[in-house]
């Protein structure tokens, strides 16, 4: 799910605030209306009515004449007439609404009558309806200004942290920051991130830089020596007359060597990111790879009642992939299964993917006891059930876009497939 950009927050929080401020103001406009219309009319109607009454107590035969808005009733009330205007209680009664008419009612009983003065409304009521419709047509047209104005505002306030985060996005960490980071920070908070993002940039630089050469001459220093002892190796098996005890230990010894080399190449490749790998990478046939694999692991299964069996496998399977790597990882898989195993026979064979499956036939691990596994190598740096081998092959795996998965036979041991064909979609 897609996250609302900040900018686009800001606006909408503005623009909701907008919308209630322009509302509250309209509303309370409209309450101040209404309180003052009936102050209006409550003055005007006692006025007329105190008017009426004095006039006609100081003048005999004076008569009310009605005006065009105005108009006076008067009933006596132990003779009140079933019209709806003798119905009204004594007081001020707004917003009447009779025979297609708003009219606004005084009511009093004075001397035995009711006298209810009538004031037309209809004509103002429509204009102050014409004047809210205007006032609420330019509160939303205000809102929907101030929206646009907050939606810039808050793109341009916004807009250096996404300039600051696509340079971010688009550094190499091999190569050193720029300096400055953000030239226009825009602002004196995003100024001290661009500075603190600087520094760490900095920072991780260096460490980079340290890491590499690191990487450089332990490259050199440990294959040197490991590459002296396994020629010494070769060089004493090569002598003649080796006692046969002696020719055991020296071929031990560069067997050793060799997986040393491997491993070490393992740990640089971990070391490096999977983009400069591709230039270590070789086109390896692993149909040709496999039997060389399993006969260097041959001599694991001495004093066991264990056989190494490589089944037909097809030809013509490729990987580009380094080939020490290769090595590497199949061997620490087949050397597990060697040693989880006591007798009967370790198979190894290919298949699509591609993809090499190992299968051996010993003490076997239950569905429980795989589930403990995996959270072990998931953890990082786990070495029971498995040894650091799977440990490696399985941050390998996560490194170069491999699979491995680990899965009991029932009644007889584990299989163990390493898969090189791309992951499928999440």
């Amino acid at each position: 799910m897609a996250l609302p950009s900040l900018s686009r927050r800001i606006a909408s929080w503005l623009g909701a605030y907008a919308l209630l401020l322009a509302g509250a103001v309209l509303l309370h406009g409209l309450l101040v209306n209404e309180t003052a219309e009936q102050l209006a009319w409550s003055s005007l109607l006692d006025a007329e009515m105190d008017h009426l009454l004095r006039r006609t107590g100081e003048t005999s035969g004076w008569q009310w004449r009605d005006t065009e808005t105005l108009e006076l009733h008067r009933w006596p009330l132990s003779a009140l007439p079933d019209r709806p205007l003798a119905a009204f209680a004594p007081g001020l009664h707004d917003e009447v609404l009779l025979e297609g008419r708003e009219l606004v009612l005084n009511v009093r009983d004075v001397d035995g009558e009711r006298i209810v003065m009538a004031l037309d409304i209809s004509a103002m009521e429509r204009r102050e309806r014409e004047l809210a419709a205007w006032m609420a047509l330019s509160a939303l047209l205000l809102a929907a200004i101030m929206a646009v104005a907050v939606a810039w505002g808050a793109r341009r306030l916004v807009a250096p942290m996404g300039e600051l985060a696509r340079r971010l996005q688009g550094m190499d960490p091999e190569q050193p920051p720029p300096r400055p980071l953000l030239a226009a920070p825009g602002s004196r908070e995003l100024a001290v991130v661009a500075a603190a993002a600087q520094a760490f940039l900095e920072r991780s630089h260096r460490f980079v830089e340290r890491e590499r050469a690191f990487i450089d001459t332990v490259s050199h220093e440990l294959r040197t020596p490991v590459a002296v002892m396994a020629g010494a190796a070769e060089l004493a098996l090569d002598q003649p007359q080796v006692a046969a005890p002696v020719a055991h230990q020296l071929q031990r010894i560069r067997q050793e060597a060799r997986n040393v080399e491997r491993l070490i190449s393992l740990l640089l490749v971990l070391a490096r990111s999977p983009e400069r790998l591709d230039a270590m990478s070789d086109d390896v046939a692993l149909d040709e790879l496999l039997p060389d694999i399993v006969d260097d692991h041959r001599h694991l299964c001495a004093g066991k009642e264990l056989q190494l069996e490589v089944c037909p496998l097809p030809a013509g399977c490729r990987l580009r992939a380094p080939a020490a790597i290769l090595q590497a990882a199949i061997g620490n898989l087949l050397r597990n299964a060697i040693e989880h195993s006591d007798r009967g026979v370790v198979r190894v064979w290919l298949e699509p993917g591609p993809a090499v499956v190992i299968q051996d036939p010993g003490h076997g691990m239950s569905p429980e006891e795989i589930s403990t596994l995996y959270r072990n190598l998931a953890r990082s740096g786990a070495r029971e059930a498995g040894g650091i081998g799977l440990a490696l092959i399985q941050r390998l795996c996560e490194h170069l876009g491999w699979r491995l998965s680990l899965d009991p036979v029932p009644g007889q041991g584990t299989r163990a497939r390493l898969d090189f064909g791309p992951a499928p979609p999440a």
